[in-house]
């Protein structure tokens, strides 16, 4: 991977015209960003190391949209890696495109799937961010058996991102934004979207380029947020990746996910999805990259005067069965770990698109929902840091259990 990346840094010197103009610019000279622009300081950084060049008319086009033949280009000629099988002639639409050497090199080394593009590669079509995080994922999963197994891990993930909670995001695609997500190479918006189908700027390229470069010689597993959203793919929680929490044996919320708890007052049942964790105890470096999704400045004078709290978030499905099933069936129908309560403020789930414990006309908001058509929302409830021993057992129907200590 280490040998990879270095070719790959060294070959963006090679980049051709359609990436810029015949000179090389300082940023500080470009008519059109000026020294306030975003994105000033990368692009600077990135025409002082020869990854970008300016236009012969004095300017850099920042949001100027890369298209998928430029882009391919800049991939396929960023590695030096030799492919496993050089493929050529893929696609029909570029039989006579000047980039068709390029992007068969680019779909040789694993970057771009040619089954994507069934219609053709469209060449000229501005690259979306959705398309980018995949190419990106995919040439470092076909350069390193570590990112391989970041995709794998990452198909089932609660990806930290917007689109995830509404209108949500496929397992096909999940991987690819967990991966350049959890790497730091793409971020999301200010809002938390990571923006799917917006296209990608020479500006956003910019940045994009030298995080990569600073991701030289590096593991799928030496990036942190990567791990924990690994984690709540695979073990369906971030509780071994945020909190000073263990389990009984080594086991995993996964043992539970997706089993039934019936309530106990039987009004109806209510199975598990995954559990979320956000460590709070230090406000200002809350540990967990749901973090924004899930607390927000409005819990802030609660968890700086309860330092010892954590709180914990439960997604489940609530199947009613009792005539009038309502949020207090719940409430006291779940004696286990799985108890919670409605999540506060209620502009996080409405910002995010989900749904948690309904206040007012709970009857009528359940009435939609049946045994067999069941409603999927969050709950939450804290866990004591400063509680020793056991501080929590789950319970289901089959016989699955799960125990939590304070380590």
């Amino acid at each position: 991977m280490k040998k990879i990346l270095v070719t790959l840094i060294a070959g963006l010197t090679a980049v051709p015209l359609i990436m810029g103009g015949s000179s090389i610019q300082t940023a500080t000279s470009f008519k059109d960003v000026p020294s306030n622009h975003w994105a000033k300081t990368s692009i600077d950084s990135a025409i002082s190391k020869g990854y970008f060049k300016g236009y012969s008319n004095g300017t850099f086009k920042p949001s100027a949209s890369v298209t998928r033949s430029e882009f391919a280009s800049l991939l396929a000629r960023v590695s030096k890696a030799d492919p496993n099988v050089d493929k050529s002639n893929i696609f029909n639409d570029l039989s006579n495109h000047w980039s068709k050497k390029e992007v068969d090199r680019a779909v040789s080394l694993g970057f771009i799937n040619p089954a994507d593009y069934p219609n053709g590669f469209k060449p000229n079509t501005p690259i979306t961010r959705e398309e980018m995080a995949k190419w990106i994922s995919s040439g470092l999963a076909a350069a390193d058996t570590d990112f391989k197994k970041a995709l794998e891990d990452t198909k089932t993930t609660l990806v930290p991102v917007k689109e995830s909670f509404s209108p949500g995001i496929s397992e096909a695609k999940a991987p690819y934004i967990s991966v350049v997500i959890g790497t730091g190479v793409m971020t999301g918006y200010p809002d938390n979207s990571f923006g799917m189908t917006k296209t990608t700027t020479r500006a956003e390229a910019s940045v994009i380029l030298l995080r990569i470069a600073n991701m030289e010689g590096k593991k799928a597993s030496s990036f942190s947020d990567l791990n924990e959203i690994r984690a709540v793919g695979t073990t369906k929680s971030n509780l071994s990746q945020v909190t000073p929490f263990s389990t009984a044996n080594d086991k995993t919320y996964a043992v539970i996910s997706g089993k039934t708890k019936t309530l106990s007052n039987g009004a109806g049942k209510v199975a598990l999805h995954r559990t979320i964790y956000i460590n709070t105890t230090n406000w200002t470096n809350k540990k967990s990259v749901y973090a924004p999704f899930f607390v927000s400045e409005e819990n802030k004078d609660f968890y700086i005067e309860n330092t010892n709290v954590i709180p914990v978030f439960h997604e489940i499905i609530v199947y009613p069965k009792a005539k009038n099933f309502s949020s207090d069936h719940i409430r006291t129908g779940l004696t286990t770990a799985l108890s919670g309560q409605r999540i506060a403020p209620s502009s996080l789930p409405e910002k995010y698109g989900y749904l948690t414990l309904p206040v007012y006309n709970t009857e009528q908001f359940f009435a939609k929902y049946s045994a067999t058509n069941g409603v999927k929302l969050w709950i939450k409830e804290n866990k004591n840091v400063d509680r020793e021993g056991l501080i929590g057992m789950y319970y289901m129907d089959d016989g699955s259990a799960l125990s939590l200590y304070n380590k």
